[in-house]
């Protein structure tokens, strides 16, 4: 097994198409099937289902996609890691960055990559944190940003901004709905828009009422925070989300937002990289960039 043959199955993989793989890679479709066919013989498993449309992976195939990913990946922060004695930013990097911070902070944080690491490589993601987390520690990105992470020891966190959770309602409730500040056994009692488990704020959110030997009303789940937002902006419920959340939102003037107190609810944005994995001079350069472009943007939100 070698890294061309590697890179020729994740190709075929991705694509779904021996036809395709092999324009992308410039190399003819008989050599790019010996390529794999000799990983197959090496491995004892056949690793592609072949079709009339093109070609899928077996469960096998499955597997060695996951490692053949890391190895590729591997193999590139150790051939920047070399790199690296110069001094100088190169490479590729990948950012993994939740939805909402995305929205928010992906627009400007690449201009100020491009303008200071013109001749690096960037890539951004978006997901769930709990997704995050998964491809972080499974090798597919280089720095996550999370919510409420679990502490690890496979993981380097470092906090870069505290939020506090607000209760969202509908601006044009009922007089009585509305005040500056609400309890957390109260919020128990309303009808919730709230993600799924194990998202970290439906974690937080259960678990200080468990303390209380209270459960949330659950009326609606749902993962996406600016779905969320936009419901309760349509009077189908109430939600808990950042501040920040709030402040990015397009829906923000047809809400009304309480403070959640007795407990004080704060939501925790953190950096993260791998523990397990060493870092080269662009993850670090490009962590201190990450860092400094929240703390502005979190500066101009408030």
């Amino acid at each position: 097994m070698d890294l061309r043959q590697i890179e020729c199955f994740i190709c075929v993989a991705e694509l779904g198409s021996f036809t395709q793989a092999a324009m992308v890679l410039g190399v003819g479709q008989p050599a790019l099937s010996r390529q794999v066919r000799g990983l197959e013989v090496e491995l004892r498993q056949t690793l592609f289902y072949r079709n009339g449309r093109g070609v899928c992976l077996t469960e096998a195939g499955k597997r060695l996609l996951a490692h053949g990913r890391t190895i590729q990946m591997q193999f590139e922060h150790a051939r920047h890691d070399v790199e690296d004695a110069r001094g100088c930013a190169l490479g590729r990097v990948t950012i993994g960055l939740p939805y909402a911070a995305a929205r928010a902070l992906s627009i400007p944080f690449i201009k100020s990559f491009r303008e200071q690491y013109p001749k690096a490589n960037l890539c951004i993601t978006e997901g769930l944190t709990i997704h995050l987390y998964e491809w972080l520690q499974a090798g597919r990105i280089d720095i996550a940003l999370l919510h409420d992470p679990i502490p690890s020891p496979s993981l380097d966190l470092c906090p870069v901004r505290k939020d506090n959770l607000l209760l969202l309602a509908y601006k044009d409730r009922e007089a009585s709905d509305i005040g500056p500040s609400i309890s957390l056994r109260k919020v128990a009692g309303l009808p919730l828009i709230i993600p799924c488990r194990p998202h970290p704020l439906r974690m937080m959110v259960e678990t200080r009422l468990a303390a209380m030997q209270l459960k949330p009303n659950i009326a609606l789940e749902i993962d996406a925070v600016a779905t969320i937002v936009k419901l309760v902006s349509q009077n189908e419920g109430y939600a808990i989300a950042t501040d920040h959340a709030v402040a990015i939102s397009d829906a923000k003037d047809h809400l009304h937002m309480r403070r959640i107190i007795a407990p004080r609810m704060i939501s925790t944005l953190a950096l993260a990289t791998s523990a397990d994995r060493p870092r080269t001079t662009l993850v670090v350069r490009t962590c201190e960039l990450l860092q400094q472009v929240v703390g502005s943007h979190s500066r101009g939100t408030r």
